[in-house]
């Protein structure tokens, strides 16, 4: 079993999102140089912009690609599993910024006291070109982004098993205040 199989079981993301773990490793770099490795503690205030995302891409097929919350609010009380973070469909190769987002991406929020969140991110390659009817959310709001489910997303769009992913944990920092203040629209 590769590391990230191990992981992804130790972490019970299987099978809390997914049936099955992804066999290839995203690589998430943020803007200050931090990098996702695998199930490594993140501050919220180090994942607050948008980050990098690479993985071993046909350059001519297209990607979808989750980030998801399985915790909100709390891992002991997931009553808004899934909160979902990012969602980008039609992405050619590993271009996410050429994709069509439907969920604008907001970095972790997990409310103050209740513990580490696991961020999962997952790559799913597209059997043709999807066109969505979910809403389209910006990074100013928190609006229907509870209660996500990717194994329904992906049945939906027949996008079978993930290709790759990654994760990491966060917990409250003090940045987290700013990014409710964002999800209300308030400036």
């Amino acid at each position: 079993m590769s590391e990230s199989t191990v992981c992804f079981s130790k972490h019970k993301i299987v099978p809390d999102i997914l049936k099955t773990c992804p066999t290839n490793l995203l690589t998430v770099t943020y803007s200050g140089g931090q990098v996702v490795d695998i199930g490594s503690e993140l501050t919220p205030t180090q994942v607050q912009n948008q980050p990098k995302v690479e993985w071993d891409a046909d350059p001519n097929a297209l990607y979808t690609l989750i980030l998801t919350d399985p915790d909100a609010p709390s891992r002991k009380e997931p009553k808004f599993r899934e909160w979902h973070h990012w969602l980008v469909v039609n992405i050619p190769g590993n271009q996410v910024d050429n994709g069509v987002v439907l969920t604008a991406y907001v970095g972790a929020g997990p409310p103050q006291g209740t513990g580490l969140h696991r961020y999962v991110f997952l790559v799913y390659k597209q059997p043709q070109k999807l066109t969505c009817n979910e809403p389209k959310i910006p990074k100013t709001s928190g609006d229907k982004r509870a209660n996500f489910s990717t194994s329904k997303f992906m049945s939906k769009y027949k996008l079978g098993d993930p290709i790759a992913g990654n994760f990491f944990q966060a917990q409250w920092d003090d940045y987290v205040p700013k990014l409710y203040k964002q999800l209300s629209g308030k400036k």
